[in-house]
Formats: C-alpha cells, structure tokens, sequence
C-alpha cells in the first residue's frame, strides 16, 4: 500500500470541502428544521394540551379534562431562504462556521477512504483488461467508507455542531472556538464516547457515499471512454463526476438527516437524551414530521454533493497528473 493515493485524495477532498463548505452548512441547518416538534419520551408531549377557559365542576355535567390539539406544520424553507437568513442574522463569515472542523474531516475521513479505495482498486483491478468488476468497486467502496468514517468521526461531531450552533437561542449555544475546541469539550464535558456518537450512522453514510460515489465514478467514466462520447479529459471528468454526486446524494440522505440530528442532540446532565439511538430517531422524525422528512435538505445536498464531487474528481485527476512522476 503506497501513501501515494492517500495524499492526492487528501488533497482533492479538502480542496472539495472548502469551496462546498457554505452549501454544507445550509444542508444542516435544513435537515434540523422542524426537529423541535419531534416527540421525546413522553407520548403526550408531542401535542399541546388545552384546559378549557371556563371549566366549572358540576356532578351533572363533566367537562373535559383536555383537548389534545396536534402542533400546527411549520412553513418549508428552501435553501436560498435560508441562506439568506444566515447572513441577515449572523453575518457572512457565518456561512464557514465550523471549517475547521471541515478541514480536519477530509483530513482524517476522506484521506482513509480515497487513499484506502486506491489500494483496494490497485489491487483488484484485472492486470490485463486494466478494469475492475462494478461489484468489486462497491466493496471496495463499502469498505474504504467504513474505515474512514470511524476515523474521522469525531471531527464529524465537531462539524455538525459548529453548523448548527448559530440557530439555536444565545443562551443555548456551545460557542466553539474551534475544532479543537469543540473535540475537547466535548470530551471533557460529555466523555470520551461523546466523539464517537452516530459512529453507526456515520459508517453506514460513508460506505453508502462512498460505494456509490467512487464506484459509479470509476463506472460511469469507463463507460464514456469506452462508448467514445468523449475523450479523457475535464468534460469527461465532469460529467462522470456530477452524476456520481447525484447518485451519492439520493443514497445517503435519509442516513445523513439522522446522523446530524443524532450528532446535535444536546444531552441535558440526569436527562434522557431526546433520541435513544438512530432508529428511534428516524421513527419520531418520521412520526413527528412525516416520511418525506428523510429527505429534507434534499436540494442543498445535491447542490452541494454535486459540485463537492465535481471538484473532487476534478482535482483529483489534476494532482493525479502532477504527482504522476513522485
């Protein structure tokens, strides 16, 4: 295994995330809408309980104890809305909260899984054709996203957190300095297992990223060379690219909106946590706000997916091409 892949995957994830950064974060903060009305513990919190204004006590006529009225729906707001809200209340820079922690994801998870995917396709691939079998490059893919995301979880965490901070009240917020502000307190404060919370989620969103968005890459960019719709070059990269980021972005969603909630929940001391674990998440999400809901964010992860692993595969092959003779 040669460190080689490792580097020029490093290379390209983090350039990827820091110009797909603000997109990233109007994905979390859509995927956190509506969180509020999802139910806890207790069945009867999830409606709001009415006593009548004049409630007389008669033994002829009893009046009802409560009126069990369900929360009326919050309005949708697209992306460009909230964009434009972050801005208004937070200001500019407020669009990279939490790039550090960015920085130091693609450096630990996306380096593994590139660098590790690398090694596996060297290894796999048949030595005279020069291709690899679409199932051996979702294993690979499955198993490059696996390792990845259990490294680089902590700074997953951190990330989802510094994201989501600005839209909680003043009083409720963590204010991080940094990520590693954010990682040792979260260790201080909560334990060490604090860093590994939604590790599940997060490896299963990896391997699906990462099976989908690497192998249909590799697949899809084979198929145009070998069809001759065009020749290896940026077109053919960018075409192969965006639809590997839209075929990531429809596999990984319902996963990726139950990790940043699970990630964000604050976890009050002696209190039960709002969510016991990832599926009971998804069920009071999906309870509570309706199947749909999975795929809230939708449209940012897209616009963000799509672009991210365009520039991605984009600088990959350009670093691929410099780093050709090292």
């Amino acid at each position: 295994m040669t460190l080689k892949g490792f580097v020029e995957g490093g290379i390209a994830s983090i350039v990827a995330g820091c110009s797909t950064h603000p997109l990233d974060l109007i994905k979390v903060r859509m995927q956190l809408q509506g969180e509020s009305l999802a139910p806890n513990s207790n069945p009867n919190s999830a409606v709001q309980t009415l006593r009548p204004a004049l409630a007389f006590q008669s033994t002829h006529i009893a009046a009802p104890r409560s009126v069990n009225v369900p929360p009326p729906p919050q309005p949708r707001v697209g992306p460009i809305a909230v964009g434009v809200r972050i801005v208004q209340q937070e200001g500019v820079a407020a669009l990279y909260s939490g790039v550090s922690a960015t920085v130091l994801r693609q450096t630990l998870y996306s380096t593994t899984r590139m660098g590790l995917y690398d090694a596996i396709k060297q290894k796999w691939t048949d030595p005279v054709s020069g291709n690899m079998p679409l199932t051996r490059k979702i294993t690979a893919g499955l198993i490059a996203g696996a390792v990845g995301a259990a490294v680089g979880n902590p700074a997953d965490v951190a990330m989802v957190r510094m994201q989501a901070d600005g839209r909680l009240p003043q009083a409720q917020r963590r204010n991080y300095k940094s990520v590693v502000d954010a990682i040792a307190r979260m260790a201080r404060q909560e334990g060490i297992g604090s860093l590994w919370r939604g590790s599940s989620l997060t490896v299963n969103r990896a391997m699906l990223v990462t099976a989908s968005q690497l192998a249909s890459y590799d697949q899809i960019k084979e198929t145009i060379l070998e069809k001759g719709i065009m020749r290896d070059g940026l077109g053919t990269h960018v075409a192969a690219s965006f639809s590997a980021g839209f075929v990531a972005a429809v596999a990984s969603n319902p996963v990726d909106v139950i990790k940043t909630r699970v990630m964000n929940m604050k976890v009050e001391p002696g209190m039960a946590p709002p969510y016991a674990g990832a599926l009971d998440c998804a069920v009071k999400t999906v309870r509570a706000e309706g199947p749909m809901s999975l795929y809230k964010g939708f449209v940012p992860t897209i616009s963000r997916q799509g672009p991210f692993t365009v520039v991605l595969f984009v600088t990959l092959e350009q670093v691929r091409k410099l780093m050709k003779d090292f």
